[in-house]
Order: structure tokens, then C-alpha cells, then sequence
């Protein structure tokens, strides 16, 4: 497939269709069933919490570097945009941890799990090679996921746990995307595409970075039936 032969919505469309199975698993993971149960312990939930301060930490500075990379718009912007956005998800964070009763020092000596890392070093590993096309289509398919799923997480938490809406705006932050995101993120899949980035490629990053998102949701799960 010809980089002049292919629009970022159709490549986007074919991904979904490809990614379909991996997407409901991720969707449907049985770690929300547990906690939409009450079956998943509070050292389980600040496992969570550690694993995300580590990926929040790295994805802002993968972002950042990123934004370096490709300074012209639409893709400076976009990825300038995101690193802010990881800023502020790791505020809220904070106050999930406070919750669960950790502060910052606890978060920062979890010891995390290698499967859980998987995703944010993948992330490092496009933001120093990866094209504008890599990136771009690979968060495309991975954010909705990642969405719904910290939608239902934080109805689990509010129904079951007790958590208050300040302990849950990390999940509230992820599970809404700002307005007009797709849009921006297939503007610069196309500014990729148009400036000759494979969309072969793009589909393998994309690929790789859903099936590291599930492997995240699998370690938390570890060990909950």
C-alpha cells in the first residue's frame, strides 16, 4: 500500500477492523468485572496506582520528546499538547493515590511490574524512532480503549469502593478525550502519510501498542478471579 493511495480516516477504519478482538479484550478484561464485584483487593488498587505513575511519568517526557522531533504543527502541538495533558492526569493521580493512602514518596518506590511497563517503554520506543504516522495512528487505536475502560473503573470505584469524584478525576480525565483530539491525531497521521511515512509501519505500532495495553490490564489482574 502506497502512501499516496491511502487517507488517515481509511487506514484508521482498516486498523479498527484488524484490531477488533485485542479491543474487546482490553474492553471487556475481567479486572472490571472484579471490580465492578468488589473482588479486587486495595493492595491491587495501589498497584494500579503505582504502575500508572511510572507510565504517566514516562509518556509526559516520551511526548515531550516527541514534540522536539516534529516542532512544525500540526504535530508540535499535538504532541506539545499531549505532554501537558500527562501533567495534569499525574496531578490527579496524586489524588487517587492520597485515597488508597499513598503520597508521592510511596508512588515513586513501587517496584513495577515489567509486563505492566511494556506500554510506556513501546511509547519511549517510537518517541526516539518512531514516524509522525507511528504515533499518531498507533494512540488513535489505543485511546478509545483506554477511555472506556477508565470509565469503568471509576463506576466501579464510586459504586463498590466508596470513592469520592476528587479520588477518581485521573480516570475522569482519560475516560472523556478532549474535543477534537481525533481530528487533531489524524491530521498529523495524514501530514505523516503525505510526507511518505509507510502506513505498513504505522499499522505494526499500532498493533504492538494495543496488545502492551492489554498486557498492562493483565498484570494488574494478576492473581483476581
Amino acid at each position: 500500500m502506497s502512501h499516496d493511495r491511502v487517507t488517515a480516516n481509511a487506514l484508521l477504519d482498516a486498523l479498527r477492523g484488524e484490531l477488533s478482538a485485542v479491543e474487546q479484550s482490553i474492553r471487556s478484561h475481567h479486572l472490571l468485572e472484579a471490580l465492578a464485584a468488589g473482588r479486587v483487593p486495595h493492595d491491587r488498587l495501589r498497584a494500579f496506582a503505582g504502575e500508572q505513575y511510572a507510565i504517566v511519568s514516562s509518556d509526559r517526557r516520551s511526548f515531550a520528546f516527541l514534540a522536539g522531533r516534529f516542532p512544525e504543527p500540526p504535530a508540535g502541538d499535538l504532541f506539545l499538547n499531549l505532554a501537558a495533558g500527562e501533567g495534569q492526569a499525574l496531578a490527579r493521580l496524586l489524588d487517587f493515590a492520597a485515597w488508597l493512602a499513598l503520597d508521592e514518596a510511596a508512588l515513586r518506590s513501587h517496584e513495577p511490574n515489567p509486563q505492566a511497563q511494556v506500554y510506556p517503554a513501546f511509547v519511549a520506543w517510537l518517541a526516539l524512532n518512531g514516524s509522525r504516522a507511528d504515533v499518531a495512528l498507533a494512540f488513535l487505536a489505543n485511546l478509545a480503549a483506554w477511555g472506556a475502560n477508565c470509565g469503568g473503573v471509576a463506576r466501579a470505584l464510586r459504586e463498590r469502593y466508596g470513592a469520592g469524584e476528587a479520588d477518581l478525576a485521573f480516570f475522569a480525565f482519560f475516560a472523556e478525550p478532549p474535543p477534537g483530539l481525533e481530528d487533531r491525531m489524524l491530521a498529523v497521521l495524514q501530514s505523516g502519510l503525505d510526507a511518505g511515512d509507510t502506513a505498513i509501519r504505522a499499522r505494526r505500532c499500532a498493533r504492538l501498542l494495543q496488545s502492551y495495553e492489554l498486557l498492562f490490564w493483565d498484570s494488574v489482574a494478576q492473581g483476581i478471579v
